[in-house]
């Protein structure tokens, strides 16, 4: 379909919807109120922020082109979504079987093209969960250069984010990478510490895809030996005689329990039954390093020699070998796997891997009863990932009014959703260049626990950086996919009366999408 092409946008108010007049101007017999065409067909910064500004998401940047005049945000009781005074709201849709759907795959997936969302609204909801679940997730082909990584020939970062990406658009298993961003951010390292000169991050990005929908009792061990967190949180450097207590903290306090569910003794405890293990040596690592020893004229008597695993390396010389000791109430000598398995076993673990999953991928702030009823089941399950998946997406508040454009789109989620729906994969790049503005980048979070959620992402310079974003790859793009029925596709025809207007004086396809992406309800999940 050509640019000029435009069909009529759909509202669904809090009124009848014979009540609205939704008819889109056609670009090429534009109504009377648009017929005077615009001197350049450029797309203007002030576009973007008028999109930006139909509702609480784009207030902060809009004011800072100052437009000081908007409301502040107050909350919308009928959806429980933001909101602001000049009346936005939306009726939720999700009585129904398609509607259900496309909540489903905004939360799951990276956005859904057209094909994407009718196969999945001809399966139905559950159909369609059990395939997301249940389809093995997809490899992303090697990349180049990574297991190889060292000092002579580290990571190229940026090329090692636009590896990821580029398989976020293109991955036939898209929840599965979805659940792997999830856990990049739970279970988190930087390379900045890890270090481009391994291949540990690398490494570390294709352990998580491997175990995220496996049982939380694997995926704890396979954190715990993976060479990137024993570097990231110290535990390579711990001893049974010299405890380093890093990742013994952190392992209880942000991956597992909570910060309430053990003390500080535990911590020690923890720490020496933990100790022992070591980074993995590649061939890559020690040829570099015999190279600068030889240069320094320090050729090793005994060389050095290359790991045959990509996990951490387990020295019983280094462990702890004293007498028992307690730790979480029991005494005995304690090592990795009893330390996980006691850890697992404390009734604060399910609720509170149960209480992340569902602020991601459910709601904001679940009730209590919710999250016992689900942490229930989890446990019961021997902490399996894929029955926490599907009891969360057939719960009854998932699909609840409440819970409809709940949450707010992480950047990425944002990012990759916006190049895919133009369908141009030559603007890749943009997403690269656009994660530091936005606050969130791939193998750097801001700290060991992770990236913010839902609100926090929401501020000036964010929102700001959203509209330069959408601008950006509208712009890039060399040619752009339709946006004749991109208010279905992608916001389910239920439109504040802001955002309807704004679609109503689009007069081609890129304004409208750029409209599209700067509206409040993209930033919306």
């Amino acid at each position: 379909m050509s640019d000029e092409q435009e069909t009529p946008v759909s509202l669904q108010p809090d009124r009848a919807p014979e009540a609205v007049d939704t008819a889109v101007p056609s670009a090429a017999a534009p109504t009377t109120a648009h017929r005077k065409k615009p001197k350049s067909s450029l797309l203007r910064r002030r576009d973007v922020l008028a999109a930006a500004t139909a509702a609480g998401v784009g207030v902060a940047a809009a004011r800072l082109v100052a437009w000081a005049n908007e409301p502040p945000f107050t909350p919308v009781p009928v959806t429980g979504t933001q909101g602001n005074k000049t009346g936005l709201d939306w009726v939720s849709p999700l009585n129904t079987e398609s509607a259900r759907v496309a909540h489903l795959l905004r939360r799951t997936t990276f956005g859904a093209t057209q094909a994407e969302l009718e196969k999945a609204q001809s399966d139905g909801y559950a159909k369609t969960i059990d395939r997301l679940i249940e389809t093995p997730i997809a490899e992303p082909a090697p990349f180049t250069g990574g297991d190889d990584a060292s000092q002579d020939k580290p990571l190229n970062i940026g090329q090692l984010q636009q590896w990821w990406i580029e398989h976020m658009l293109s991955t036939p298993t898209p929840f599965g990478e979805r659940m792997t961003l999830f856990w990049h951010g739970h279970f988190t390292s930087d390379f900045r510490k890890v270090s481009p000169q391994n291949p540990f991050i690398y490494w570390q990005n294709q352990t998580w895809r491997k175990f995220a929908l496996s049982d939380l009792r694997t995926m704890l061990y396979q954190v715990t030996i993976d060479p990137g967190m024993l570097r990231y949180l110290d535990l390579a450097t711990s001893t049974g005689r010299n405890p380093n207590e890093n990742y013994s903290r952190e392992l209880m306090e942000l991956f597992s329990m909570g910060a309430d569910a053990f003390t500080e003794d535990d911590v020690k405890a923890a720490a020496k039954g933990l100790a022992g293990w070591r980074e993995p040596l590649t061939q890559a690592i020690v040829d570099a390093q015999l190279k600068r020893a030889m240069e320094r004229g320090n050729t090793p008597k005994v060389p050095p020699k290359a790991d045959s695993v990509k996990t951490g390396v387990f020295e019983r010389q280094r462990a702890y070998a004293g007498a028992p000791y307690a730790f979480l109430g029991e005494t005995k000598v304690w090592n990795t796997d009893l330390v996980l398995d006691k850890i697992v076993a404390q009734d604060a673990t399910a609720p509170f891997i149960t209480r992340r999953v569902v602020t991601h991928f459910a709601m904001p702030t679940p009730d209590d009863a919710y999250i016992a009823r689900l942490a229930a089941s989890f446990r019961k399950t021997k902490y399996d990932v894929k029955t926490l998946m599907r009891d969360v997406f057939m719960s009854p508040e998932f699909t609840a009014t409440s819970s409809y454009r709940a949450l707010v789109k992480t950047p990425i989620e944002y990012m990759v959703h916006a190049v895919k729906a133009l369908g141009d994969p030559s603007i890749v790049r943009a997403v690269m260049g656009n994660q530091m503005g936005m606050g969130q980048t791939l193998f750097d979070p801001p700290s060991v626990g992770g990236w913010p959620q839902n609100e926090s992402w929401i501020s000036s310079n964010t929102m700001l950086a959203r509209a330069n974003f959408a601008t950006q790859i509208v712009t890039a793009a060399k040619k752009v996919a339709s946006a004749a029925n991109a208010h279905q596709t992608h916001l389910d025809g239920v439109l504040s009366a802001q955002t309807l207007k704004l679609l109503n004086e689009a007069t081609d396809d890129r304004k409208r999408w750029m409209l599209v992406f700067a509206s409040p309800e993209f930033q919306l999940k």
